[in-house]
């Protein structure tokens, strides 16, 4: 059986279990097996993942665009284990909720320098 990865995958939204919004695969990650035959490890999200995927100009600014919202030398893209996808139809749906997935490197450069500082941020709405 042939699975075409890249139109089965590649560009479509990520849905949590609640279906929220949680971005979109922007590539995949492989890794090999005891006996060296490769399979789909997790799915990778993020502008430093898509940057990566589609190189040339537009794939450096993006991956600037990305440095500029970080606190560690690299930007690693938020990586989906697939064990964590619970089928795929129009959307990618996860069988968790977005708050049990790592945060996006840049989510939480937004929450430790912008978002946080705001008076109130931390009070619950009600």
């Amino acid at each position: 059986m042939r699975i075409q990865l890249a139109k089965q995958l590649l560009d479509r939204q990520i849905v949590d279990r609640d279906g929220r919004l949680v971005g979109r695969v922007d590539d995949i990650a492989f890794a090999l097996d005891a006996e060296g035959f490769p399979y789909v490890d997790s799915l990778l999200t993020g502008p430093a993942a898509l940057g990566e995927r589609i190189g040339g100009r537009v794939g450096r600014i993006l991956i600037a665009a990305a440095k500029l919202v970080r606190d560690e030398p690299r930007v690693p893209p938020l990586h989906i284990p697939l064990a964590q996808v619970a089928r795929v139809d129009s959307a990618v749906r996860l069988r968790c909720s977005a708050p049990d997935l790592p945060p996006s490197p840049g989510e939480a450069w937004l929450r430790r320098h912008l978002i946080d500082r705001i008076p109130g941020a931390h009070r619950a709405s009600g």
